[in-house]
């Protein structure tokens, strides 16, 4: 009897880690708007409240809290990070949706506990609730699905708020970010992927040795879930090419220089690839942080001048010094990529692996790439 086929890829990984998922704050505010919504329409919150999320899986929420008023609905759930050491983990993430004039569309609004944007360089304005682009496209998907099943209009206002979020969001990037107030309502695929380390990197051990046994001379290191759509987008790579690396960078490094293949594609954001760029091997926001000096130092590189090259050294985010590169047509997001492929190739110490780097936005466009460079 024939062995079964090796399954690689990132659900692979994470199966094999043995850690339970979670959910993210933007699933938990799709499931509380959801809930709301629906007992505004009908009197009544379905408990639990099942919902899509963007790769089709459909979970169901029990629901910790429920109200409802004149003209408006609050639900919560409890939000669970699987066995992810998230800081939100138990956090009541609640919702309340209240009916706006005809034509209103959906409006978002921050509640106690969730932060407001004070400074430009995030993917949302200033002054905007943070509730990440992503779960507010969840949340409208949601709200039309529901208004189309019970005759509303999909005209709604939706307040997330996070109990004790402010007093949250003091351990977590959002106050040095300029998001004050509280937290922000995350997500790009409704799940949260635990991170055990050496699980982990296990996990990503294995993921290299399945793609070899496979035959797969292009393997494709992704920092998520985004750059891995990206990665297969550009170079249409099966799913058992696909490593999840996430933080660990050095891990896949390390091990394919032990056991090289022909081409690694390293994909990732850019702010995280600027810390690989910058000789980090680990691109955890609590083991190292986006370098807006060295960012400078590239950015002169590219032909900046010293008033650009202040004016990234002080930005709020990477992406906020990538934008104001890409406003002088200097190409900082080229330089990170082509640094990172050096420093990669540094670690890869002369193996028999040919290295190219794309950097995205959280979008997944391609905003720096370079050239493939090989021992």
């Amino acid at each position: 009897m024939s062995e079964p086929a090796p399954v690689g890829g990132r659900s692979a990984q994470l199966k094999h880690t043995g850690l339970r998922p979670g959910w993210t704050t933007g699933a938990c505010a799709t499931a509380a708007t959801t809930a709301a919504y629906t007992a505004l329409l009908t009197g009544d919150f379905p408990d639990p409240v099942t919902i899509t999320l963007p790769k089709g899986q459909r979970p169901a929420f029990a629901l910790a809290a429920e109200e409802l008023g004149n003209g408006s609905a609050t639900a919560a759930v409890v939000k669970d990070a699987g066995d992810d050491p998230d800081v939100t983990h138990g956090a009541l993430v609640r919702s309340t949706v209240r009916v706006l004039p005809a034509g209103s569309g959906v409006v978002f609004r921050a509640g106690p506990g969730v932060g407001t944007v004070t400074r430009p360089g995030l993917p949302l304005g200033v002054g905007e609730p943070a509730i990440n682009p992503v779960p507010r496209q969840m949340m409208r998907d949601h709200v039309a699905e529901v208004a189309a099943r019970h005759g509303g209009a999909g005209d709604v206002e939706i307040t997330v708020s996070v109990d004790h979020g402010e007093e949250i969001a003091r351990s977590t990037w959002n106050p040095r970010l300029g998001i004050l107030g509280g937290l922000s309502v995350l997500g790009t695929t409704g799940v949260v992927v635990p991170y055990s380390c050496s699980a982990w990197i296990d996990s990503i051990r294995r993921g290299v040795d399945v793609a070899r046994a496979a035959g797969r001379t292009h393997l494709a290191g992704c920092t998520g879930s985004t750059s891995e759509r990206t990665a297969v987008a550009l170079y249409g790579l099966p799913e058992d090419a696909l490593l999840d690396m996430g933080d660990f960078a050095g891990a896949v490094l390390k091990y394919v220089r032990r056991h090289p293949v022909e081409r690694l594609t390293v994909c990732g954001g850019f702010a995280k690839l600027s810390k690989l760029a910058a000789g980090h091997m680990d691109l955890h926001s609590a083991r190292s942080q986006v370098d807006k000096g060295f960012l400078a130092d590239l950015a002169r590189r590219g032909g900046a001048d010293e008033e650009l090259a202040a004016e990234v050294a002080a930005a709020n985010t990477g992406l906020a010094a990538l934008q104001s590169c890409a406003a002088r047509g200097v190409p900082l997001g080229d330089l990170v990529a082509a640094t990172a492929r050096d420093q990669a190739l540094e670690v890869l110490r002369g193996a028999p692996v040919t290295v190219d780097v794309v950097c995205v936005d959280r979008a997944g466009t391609v905003v720096g790439r370079s050239t493939p460079k090989g021992p």
